[in-house]
């Protein structure tokens, strides 16, 4: 598909997302898609160091960036929406954090800006291979990625993003996708990344009721250490460095 054909479709998703309410639709606001959030705070923010440079890609609204902050590193949040970049500002004002509207595929930073470059669920949005180059490009050498994306050994990712009528209503963007670990995983060796590890994570669904959320994410801790079953968790954990 058109890389900017893509960016308008993406332009326009933020513009309903910021009307309808992103974290509803991102499915953060249950019980469990709080936990599930949760979680993903500490898979991206444990190994960020104070003071450090950070760039988030595809910060949205700030769901993620309020807690990015709290590490003390100075963050620089992108996003191509407007919209969503509005709420974001509007929501968290700190002397650490910068809001930038950006094209992931032709940021503006010099090269070897950042010491991490982190996002939740952005770059199935984005044309991977684009995108990824340019992740390197602004990297600081030594530096970390970090990122949490749908897995699409999922049975409910992969119908969910490969039939446009439930990608329609289930608040999806056209064009996202998600990702095989294989897949990623030969895309970020052919990049030059290095010691890459992506794991699939997460069977604890956002529909859970709160009685069994400590159930199910027992349960589902075990399954991600079964050979097999943990390949077809939710989300996928990728971490590399340059």
């Amino acid at each position: 598909m058109n890389t900017d054909y893509r960016i308008e479709n993406e332009i326009k998703h933020g513009k309903f997302l910021a009307a309808n309410g992103a974290g509803e639709i991102w499915n953060w606001e249950s019980p469990a898609g709080k936990q599930r959030w949760q979680r993903r705070v500490k898979l991206l923010t444990d190994f960020i160091q104070p003071q450090s440079a950070v760039l988030e890609l595809g910060c949205g609204t700030g769901y993620f960036t309020r807690e990015i902050v709290k590490t003390g590193a100075e963050v620089t949040a992108i996003d191509i929406s407007p919209e969503l970049l509005n709420v974001a500002k509007a929501e968290i004002i700190s002397p650490r954090v910068s809001f930038c509207e950006e094209n992931a595929y032709r940021m503006s930073f010099p090269d070897n800006s950042f010491d991490y470059i982190v996002g939740s669920s952005v770059l199935h949005h984005l044309d991977i291979k684009k995108a990824m180059s340019e992740i390197y490009r602004v990297l600081k050498p030594d530096g970390t990625i970090a990122f949490t994306e749908p897995n699409m050994m999922n049975p409910q990712i992969a119908l969910q993003k490969n039939i446009p009528y439930l990608k329609r209503k289930l608040g999806d963007s056209p064009d996202e996708t998600a990702f095989f670990r294989r897949q990623l995983s030969y895309l970020l060796k052919v990049n030059n990344f290095k010691r890459i590890e992506i794991k699939p994570f997460d069977f604890l669904h956002p529909a859970v009721p709160s009685k069994l959320i400590n159930a199910v994410s027992s349960i589902g801790l075990f399954f991600e250490r079964v050979p097999l079953i943990k390949e077809i968790a939710g989300s996928l954990f990728i971490k590399a460095y340059k």
